[in-house]
């Protein structure tokens, strides 16, 4: 057998307690409403808590994929039946697309690399490495610790250590499932440290870039050793008896934990529910130590950017997420933010023919509140905000396969790479003018010179 075509498994079980959480024989149903009616139906039930909704949407003709245990899928079937709505299967064993995400290469060499998932221990050791290869330009960032105590970190590049520099933040892994963000966190980071292209070495060169792969270290860990599905942090604050299991209350999702119109919709005071966002805003270290993060740096020069990367549904959200209709122009510079995502994902496009929608959530995907892109832009006025829903549309949904990363992060890329283009042409800033850190510039000095000529 040729070695380069063996493949391996990594065996999770083995390296943990017992308490590995199998998905062997569930299933994930696709129901598309076609009514009201049906509407109501699929919103009462996941009221329910009763099965995995992986879809956050439930609309009219809108696909809503639903994850069903082995022994709860005659009563699924049978409900569905009964009400006339069709329920097509559309994943038959979902432990077997997770064990596909688990495989790398049995020959890979020894370099990080973006041709499977990589777990926490792993990123953490490429950040290290990175940190001694490109000691010159990367510093290692530590902005707080997590519930359970583990580092959350990342780097600064900055390569002409200029005193007022334009400044830009990226966040990944705030939810814990969605490995492809992380994935695509570390490939910019990798891009902006070794890429060639004139474009992205533009990008890298003239922004300090502050890049944290996993916000959510516990959760992301938890993914790996324990619960593939694992959407929250992991406190245990809450605990208490739930329908899927007591476990699922163990946890605040912390994309909806942060004071900006928090608790308001889209978010629950349940702690069985995925989307519980704490007793208080802010009860987490998590979304504290991004929030003091972001208004730390923001002090340092002038904060354009902030992207934060999720997973899936292939959208662009523009602030402010539960806003929608004419209601959208109530954030600053909406139009603006808009037209920079839609060029850029016309760029995206041009890659591999992936296509993304662009707008609020409240508007093409979902009401929410105590977003950590909302606060960014409602409290510390950052400008230019997005969040991403990566690859896909609901095909694999939170198991993309490990042959999509490099695609998914070539396109990403080309999007940045538009939507840092596009933001400049409109003004936000101008390299010349945050080169000096306040010192004299030499287009000051000829307009000075300018305005003499013009007195005498």
């Amino acid at each position: 057998m040729i070695l380069k075509e063996i493949f391996f498994v990594i065996t999770v079980a083995t390296a943990i307690s017992a308490e590995y959480v199998s998905y062997k024989n569930y299933k994930v149903y696709k129901i598309v409403p076609s009514t009201d009616y049906e509407v109501q139906i699929l919103t009462d039930l996941r009221k329910e808590n009763q099965y995995d909704f992986w879809s956050d949407i439930v609309a009219i003709n809108s696909d809503v994929r639903i994850m069903v245990a082995p022994g709860k899928q005659a009563e699924f079937e049978n409900y569905f039946k009964s009400v006339e709505i069709p329920a097509k299967v559309v994943v038959e064993n979902v432990q077997e697309q997770i064990d596909a995400q688990l495989r790398r290469p049995a020959n890979r060499n020894s370099n990080y690399d973006w041709t499977f998932y990589q777990p926490l221990e792993e990123i953490f050791s490429w950040l290290d490495q990175i940190g001694r290869d490109y000691s010159d330009v990367v510093t290692l960032v530590t902005i707080g610790e997590s519930v359970e105590g583990r580092p959350i970190r990342g780097v600064k590049i900055d390569f002409k250590k200029r005193n007022n520099p334009v400044i830009g933040m990226i966040e990944g892994g705030i939810h814990a499932r969605e490995w492809i963000s992380p994935a695509t966190v570390t490939y910019i980071i990798n891009e902006f440290l070794t890429s060639t292209d004139p474009d992205v070495r533009f990008m890298a060169d003239n922004i300090v870039w502050h890049l944290f792969p996993v916000v959510n270290p516990d959760g992301y860990s938890y993914t790996f050793s324990t619960n593939r599905m694992w959407r929250k942090n992991r406190s245990t604050l809450n605990h208490t008896t739930c329908p899927q299991g007591d476990d699922i209350s163990n946890g605040i999702d912390l994309n909806r934990n942060f004071g900006f119109v928090w608790m308001s919709v889209g978010a629950s005071q349940n702690p069985c529910a995925e989307t519980f966002a704490g007793h208080i805003e802010f009860s987490e270290p998590e979304s504290r130590a991004i929030a003091n993060y972001v208004m730390a740096i923001k002090e340092q020069g002038h904060m354009v950017y902030y992207f934060a990367f999720h997973s899936w549904s292939q959208m662009v959200l523009v602030p402010f997420s539960h806003l929608e209709g004419a209601a959208v122009l109530e954030a600053p510079n909406y139009t603006d933010m808009y037209e920079v995502a839609i060029r850029g994902m016309d760029k995206l496009k041009a890659q591999h023919g992936t296509d993304y929608q662009v707008g609020t959530s409240a508007d093409i995907l979902y009401e929410v509140s105590g977003s950590s892109f909302d606060w960014v832009k409602g409290v510390a006025e950052i400008p230019i905000v997005y969040l991403f829903e990566l690859r896909d549309v609901g095909e694999f949904g939170f198991l993309l396969p490990s042959e999509q990363i490099i695609p998914n992060n070539q396109e990403i890329m080309a999007g940045l790479v538009e939507m840092e283009k596009v933001t400049r042409g409109m003004g936000y800033y101008r390299i010349d003018d945050y080169s000096s850190g306040g010192k004299v510039t030499f287009s000051f000095v000829l307009c000075i010179l300018g305005l003499f000529v013009a007195m005498m």
